[in-house]
């Protein structure tokens, strides 16, 4: 297996934050903080970016021809506090939190009611423009669902201390034995299995102090089956990824008590670029009403937008004096048509939802060259007609 990791990450200022105890939340009233950019960004920019074509996928592949970023600096000791903050709160936990099989705790759809400085960040011009620029792509939040996606693991002192205290160990043995046995301390298993995300792109921003964290990579399989470690980012630090068209995972992180990440997900702010947004695999970890009244919103908004850019085209065409171009109308017929299917198929009845289930794909797939034909297609870049 072929392994290879992004350029370092710049530094971040210590910050004084102490990890979540196991079934502990902040309990006291939060105060309302509003977002201020110039105080709460701290962007600096990617050390490096790897390109789709980098990793064996042709550049029209996805959206963009930007594949991830390196981890680079994003918000401020005070912003990461007031997510936290925000989404360890009782309230949160208690209503916003779920369990699947690929993740074995998780916090999401609680943007803006219950965080409405989060779901500022996220909003706020200057993030979006730092995202847009660093994903090739002019960007938006894809749903207020889906803003500040939490992932939690959370380990006690001395089951951090334990494994610390192995690592040391192991990385003894390496250097003792000349690094014969390879390299021990870098741990496989996940803490969410391989899979491809439901959106085009996701910035994945650690919540967590990682001075003492060992692991926590995100792995990305190649085109030609093949595995790249990209290292994952400090506290206060973010990596951008085209997560839609990827097969990816996120590695373990060995001897720290707390790993808390926060994803949230984009799509094109351009009506006419495609959309290969599904809900496999957020369906079962959702509130399917407020998940499918956002979808179905968006996607007929988007609907909306290419229509009636087209009646305006046919008629300014028709009071020209032009010949109506019936080939190209049935053309963009066929493919709204197409985009209507698929936003209905993927609201699958409530009844027929696992609750808890996300589809992993399994290890038999890393070698495919191509994506299977139901979980994602490459998608031309071209503007709807």
């Amino acid at each position: 297996m072929a392994t290879a990791a992004v350029m370092p990450q710049p530094g971040l200022p210590k910050a004084a934050f102490k990890p979540i105890i196991q079934g502990q939340a902040t309990k006291r009233k939060l105060e309302h903080v509003d977002f201020d950019p110039r105080q709460h960004l701290a962007f600096e920019e990617p050390q490096s970016i790897v390109m789709m074509r980098d990793i064996g996928y042709s550049e029209d592949t996805g959206v963009s021809p930007v594949a991830v970023s390196s981890p680079f600096r994003m918000f401020t000791p005070e912003c990461i506090q007031n997510f936290r903050d925000e989404v360890l709160s009782n309230e949160v936990l208690e209503k916003c939190s779920y369990r699947s099989n690929i993740a074995a705790f998780q916090v999401r759809g609680y943007a803006p009611k219950y965080a409405p400085f989060t779901y500022d960040a996220w909003h706020n011009p200057q993030t979006l423009s730092i995202v847009s620029k660093i994903a090739g792509v002019d960007l938006i939040p894809n749903m207020d669902f889906e803003i500040g996606h939490i992932n939690i693991s959370v380990k006690s002192e001395k089951q951090a201390l334990d494994e610390k205290t192995a690592v040391e160990l192991q990385r003894k043995s390496f250097a003792d034995d000349e690094g014969i046995a390879g390299c021990p301390w870098e741990d496989d298993k996940p803490v969410v299995g391989w899979h491809r995300d439901s959106y085009p792109f996701v910035c994945v921003t650690m919540l967590s102090d990682c001075t003492n964290m060992v692991g926590g990579e995100t792995a990305l399989k190649m085109a030609n089956g093949e595995v790249m470690r990209v290292r994952g980012p400090q506290m206060g630090c973010a990596v951008v990824m085209q997560g839609r068209y990827i097969t990816h995972q996120a590695l373990r992180a060995l001897g720290a008590q707390e790993r808390i990440t926060m994803v949230t997900s984009f799509r094109p702010r351009s009506p006419f670029l495609p959309d290969d947004s599904v809900l496999s695999t957020v369906r079962g970890i959702s509130r399917l009403p407020d998940l499918y009244y956002e979808f179905g919103r968006y996607r007929l908004e988007m609907l909306e937008q290419r229509i009636q850019t087209q009646i305006k085209r046919l008629r300014e065409d028709h009071d020209s004096g032009k010949k109506t171009d019936t080939k190209a109308l049935k053309a963009f017929l066929d493919e709204q048509e197409q985009f209507v299917r698929r936003t209905n198929s993927e609201m699958i009845p409530e009844e027929e939802v696992i609750e808890g289930h996300q589809p992993e794909m399994g290890l038999e797939n890393v070698k495919l060259l191509t994506p299977p034909e139901d979980e994602v297609r490459p998608v031309k870049r071209a503007k709807v007609a």
